[in-house]
């Protein structure tokens, strides 16, 4: 045939089947396992056509049967089966799916699968498929049988149906010798159990030996029990043997719309910050994904959930959940459900509310942040460190009227002595969300004031020393303001309680950073950095290093006239306050803290000899 100039000639590409498998296995699917999975699939969909075609017969009066003895794996269903045509459609079209012939695809969610590739991942540990069918559309239909090999040939053969004398279809298949750890009879029936313990058709397996249920009883929450409490605790005991722990409490998940029951199990124990934990979700009994973080919001790490839905769409692994509007409304709706679990516990049940906290506050605090109601109902029971030790607000806000809140850690635990001392409320506002919530303490408060806390604040509660003993010494605090210049620090003298506490560094991580500032403009004055540091360069606060003559110790050492050893002895104060601080201490302060132990030890042993 001569084609016209300019005309292109219609091709079809040419599929490599070994080079599509190994696609599959390292791309798509997670595991080789998935060849079970794919074949449970199969044939529970064609259960679901038989079901449609006979909607009289009774639920369990189809089945599906899975054989293994080592030398071969076999699954067996009484499904609606295939015809001749079939056969030639659907096997051997790559990526066309049977569920969307005749419009079925208009009723995919009776359907698990929806992509036609499943029967790729048998080849993932056999060289050859053997599939024989007969159809039940018709009552005389013949047997079909189609082999399929990993080479990308097939043979298709129309046999008596004697050859299969009922309606389904038995997918064979011989393993290859490398995939013995996927198809030896125990891991077949335990990877049976793993995906299919809640198909609501029966199954059974076989190993030569007899037949075994590998799904005897419906989901947990789909049973009748005799009383609230037995269902309880039958839904806590399924929760206990899925992940291992005893929940702290079960919550059940009821979405009709979507066809979604299943259990939230609450964590016993804290989650530790940045972990998460996935939850198990089934499409239509069958298992879909152990780890599906995203069906909960990500605040929601003190539960994990097993869930069963029938409008929820797969990927096309058939290992996770396809993001779309169905899935973002069962992620709200779920976490509605939380929060009113939370809101029933802090209602009628204390004690659960009190143990759910003392785990899970956390959790509770990035929730009421973005939720007026959870505010509302639990800041006032959510624990903080504060100056009174760790206490719920509610507690604190008895005794301090004004609330103060520092706004870093290293903050409070400069403070923490001497405001509780001089009876200041301060909370420890440097965790997470811990400001932001205490600042909207006055909204379910209102007799409650709540204030950052200003350096000012704290000095005026530190009382001056008279004018005698500050002349007397002067010439020490000239002495220690000298020694610390280099970190920007003026010393004073006050009294104040502890009287233990020889003396407190009052300085921010803000102050620190903006003479860091400073000194670099200075060094790099008259250079394109120098100006744009100068643009930013501020009023560098000090910070302020603030002797207690309560303590023996400092009065001591203000009456020292040797110069060297007041140099050392403030220096060595210095040091010790920005160790209480638990701030990590820049090389120049760790350098002065071993230099001024050095050095009064020295001095120590001089006196002593």
């Amino acid at each position: 045939m001569i084609l016209p100039e300019n005309t292109a000639a219609d091709r079809t590409f040419q599929v490599d089947l070994r080079g599509l498998v190994d696609l599959l296995s390292h791309h798509l699917y997670s595991s080789p396992r998935v060849y079970l999975r794919e074949l449970l699939q199969n044939a529970v969909d064609a259960l679901t056509a038989r079901h449609a075609l006979e909607p009289a017969a009774p639920a369990d009066a189809f089945g599906v049967r899975l054989y293994a003895d080592g030398t071969v794996v076999r699954v067996e269903d009484d499904g609606v089966g295939l015809t001749e045509a079939d056969v030639h459609t659907f096997l051997a079209t790559i990526g066309r799916s049977s569920k969307r012939a005749e419009k079925i695809a208009e009723q995919r969610g009776d359907f698990i699968g929806q992509f036609g590739i499943g029967l790729l991942s048998c080849f993932l540990v056999a060289d050859e498929i053997h599939v024989l069918s007969r159809s039940a559309r018709t009552p005389d239909a013949p047997a079909v049988e189609w082999r399929g090999r990993g080479d990308g040939s097939y043979t298709v053969r129309v046999l008596p149906a004697t050859a299969r004398p009922r309606p389904g279809t038995t997918v064979t298949l011989t393993p290859r010798t490398d995939a013995g750890a996927w198809t030896r009879p125990e891991q077949v029936h335990a990877l049976a159990r793993h995906f299919g313990s809640l198909l609501r058709h029966p199954v059974t397996f076989d190993d030569g030996t007899g037949a075994a249920s590998v799904n005897p009883e419906p989901a947990p929450w789909a049973r009748t029990y005799p009383t609230p409490g037995a269902r309880s605790r039958a839904l806590a005991a399924y929760g206990e043997e899925v992940f291992g722990f005893k929940p702290l409490d079960t919550i059940e998940l009821d979405l009709p719309a979507v066809g979604l029951k299943g259990i939230a199990c609450v964590l016993p124990e804290t989650v530790p910050a940045g972990r998460s934990h996935g939850h198990r979700v089934h499409v239509k009994g069958m298992l879909l994904s152990e780890q599906a973080e995203e069906i909960l919001p990500e605040w929601a790490f003190f539960v994990r959930c097993v869930i069963d839905a029938e409008s929820l769409r797969p990927t096309a692994s058939r290992e996770s959940l396809y993001e779309d509007d169905t899935l973002a409304a069962v992620r709200d709706a779920l976490a509605e459900r939380l929060r009113a679990w939370i809101a029933r516990a802090a209602a009628s049940d204390p004690d659960l509310l009190a143990r759910f906290l003392q785990a899970h506050h956390l959790a509770v605090k990035s929730l009421a942040v973005h939720d007026d109601e959870i505010l509302r109902m639990l800041l006032p029971w959510l624990p903080f460190e504060t100056t009174d030790g760790h206490t719920t607000l509610d507690e604190f806000a008895r005794t301090h009227r004004t609330v103060l809140v520092t706004s870093s850690v290293e903050e409070f635990r400069q403070v923490a002595a001497i405001a509780s001392a001089a009876g200041l409320g301060v909370v420890n506002g440097g965790y997470t969300y811990d400001r932001e919530l205490v600042h909207r303490l006055p909204e379910i408060r209102s007799e409650v004031t709540v204030a950052d806390l200003d350096p000012a604040t704290l000095t005026a509660h530190l009382d001056p020393v008279d004018r005698e003993t500050e002349l007397a010494a002067a010439a020490y605090l000239a002495q220690a303001r000298d020694a610390l210049a280099v970190f920007d620090c003026d010393v004073a003298l006050r009294t104040f309680h502890p009287a233990s506490a020889p003396a407190l560094l009052v300085d921010s991580r803000e102050a620190r950073h903006e003479r860091t500032r400073s000194r670099l403009a200075r060094e790099q004055e008259g250079g394109l950095w120098g100006d744009i540091l100068g643009a930013l360069r501020q009023e560098a606060p000090r910070a302020q290093l603030i002797l207690n003559q309560l303590n023996p110790l400092v009065r001591t050492a203000v009456a020292i006239d040797e110069p060297e050893l007041a140099r050392t002895s403030a220096e060595a104060l210095y040091g010790q306050a920005a160790l209480l601080s638990r701030r990590p201490l820049r090389p120049a302060e760790s350098s002065l803290i071993n230099r001024s132990f050095l050095d009064l030890l020295a001095h120590a042993l001089r006196k002593d000899s």
